[in-house]
């Protein structure tokens, strides 16, 4: 089965927090089809997290009903799911509600307050404030809070209430027999049977099972009561420009209330963007409600959030141009002489990188202002461009001269070994010489 790292986006084999792989095994044909995940007490207790929450995720994601059986260690999610997909999923449940938005680190844990907000704190840096995620299983954690231990209903969830149907049946004059053979069910039969059976005291059944019309607007509406900052409807279903406006309204939001230089507002809207699949898009939202004609200073006061969505990202990057694009046709007296300046004060931050720079020179577009000023920008900016081909020219070419520099030939260095051997023999001779007889210097 072998354990990964709990966070996956970390590659160090030496990372010490690890979790079991999951482990899933399809049950059952046709509509009675499930997936047990045979391995969540284990995966859950490595996250520190009880074994629903994940199972919950799962179904939310999925649009699928969940069992629990506790006493037999059974998490079962219907339909058939293979293991590396839940795998997947369940990186969404950690980098949602285990990893700590400051730290990255999984030593945190989850708090429900009396009035239903749910709370983080972290073990390893101190962190502790509100939850920022916006999903349905929120509901379900706050009505079973992680303090809630499930043995106080007895082994698993469903013998706490076959317990309480016997009491009600033999009250109502039922025969032992039937209590008998009730408490003789395994767990696992009663965990498919239990969901078709709904009753006023079984809450939890009602919510994850019971499919009609009237229950759906009920959970609805719990949603809505149980955590009122959660987004209750489906914002994936509308066109991209509604998407676009809901994520336009929380900058402005957060802008007039000048939180845009907090880090914890920077990973919301991060996160919001993703939500909304717009995270690519999103800085033509960030350049018109974050820049002005004094766009030098602005840059410096938003590099950080504006880095959360353009890093290694060059789409986002070109919609980030044409964002600018769009901010100096508004404010061209002022800006229009200073385009070369401005790019260089995005590259010089790392906002934007060369290629995406390059892509956006080599043509002149009409999508975010007409092609007359287009390409009066570009021929603004073509001083700072030829600096940027210039100088990648001549990194080319140092990169050509490091490798002459490096060749060397063998015959160089055989050759003074050849003369060194001549003079071995000429020094041999005079030698040869001095041992013969003795050369009176008067003579010469």
């Amino acid at each position: 089965m072998g354990s990964v790292n709990v966070n996956r986006n970390v590659t160090d084999v030496f990372y010490r927090y690890k979790m079991p792989r999951i482990a899933a095994k399809v049950e059952g044909k046709g509509n009675g089809i499930k997936t047990v995940i045979v391995n969540m007490a284990e995966v859950a207790k490595a996250l520190g997290r009880p074994a629903t929450y994940p199972t919950k995720y799962f179904g939310c994601e999925l649009g699928a009903q969940t069992q629990f059986d506790y006493k037999n260690e059974r998490f079962i999610v219907n339909g058939s799911h293979d293991a590396a997909k839940l795998q997947d999923l369940l990186d969404g449940f950690i980098r949602k509600y285990v990893l700590c938005p400051e730290c990255d680190n999984p030593e945190t844990e989850l708090l429900v307050a009396k009035k239903g907000s749910i709370s983080q704190g972290c073990k390893a840096c101190g962190f502790h404030g509100p939850l920022e995620v916006q999903h349905k299983v929120n509901t379900f954690i706050i009505k079973n809070p992680p303090t809630l231990n499930p043995a106080t209903q007895g082994s698993s969830l469903t013998e706490g209430k076959r317990s309480k149907r016997s009491k009600k049946g033999a009250e109502n004059g039922d025969s032992a027999n039937t209590t008998a053979t009730e408490a003789e069910t395994s767990a696992t039969d009663v965990d498919i049977q239990v969901p078709n059976v709904v009753t006023e005291e079984d809450d939890d059944a009602t919510w994850s099972t019971d499919i009609s019309e009237a229950a759906v607007r009920a959970r609805m509406q719990d949603l809505t009561d149980g955590v009122k900052t959660m987004t209750v409807s489906d914002d994936s279903e509308k066109s991209e420009k509604e998407r676009m406006d809901i994520f336009y309204e929380l900058v402005k939001h957060r802008r007039d209330g000048n939180e845009l230089e907090n880090v914890q507002v920077h990973k919301e809207l991060a996160v919001e963007a993703d939500r909304l699949d717009i995270s690519q898009k999103a800085p033509l939202v960030l350049a018109e409600l974050l820049f002005t004609q004094n766009i030098p200073n602005e840059v410096k006061k938003h590099r950080n959030l504006l880095l959360r969505f353009t890093h290694n990202c060059l789409k986002a990057q070109r919609y980030l141009i044409g964002g600018l694009e769009q901010i100096i046709f508004l404010h061209s007296a002022k800006l229009l002489d200073k385009v070369a300046a401005i790019f260089k004060l995005f590259y010089d931050h790392d906002i934007l990188e060369e290629k995406a720079l390059l892509e956006w020179a080599s043509k002149v577009s009409r999508k975010y202002v007409s092609k007359e000023f287009s390409e009066k920008i570009h021929e603004k900016a073509k001083p700072f461009i030829n600096w940027l081909q210039e100088a990648e020219e001549e990194e080319s070419t140092d990169d050509d001269d490091s490798e002459v520099e490096i060749e060397y030939d063998d015959r160089v260095r055989i050759q003074p070994l050849r003369k060194d051997e001549g003079a071995v023999t000429q020094s041999k001779k005079i030698q040869d010489d001095d041992d013969g007889d003795e050369i009176d210097i008067d003579d010469i």
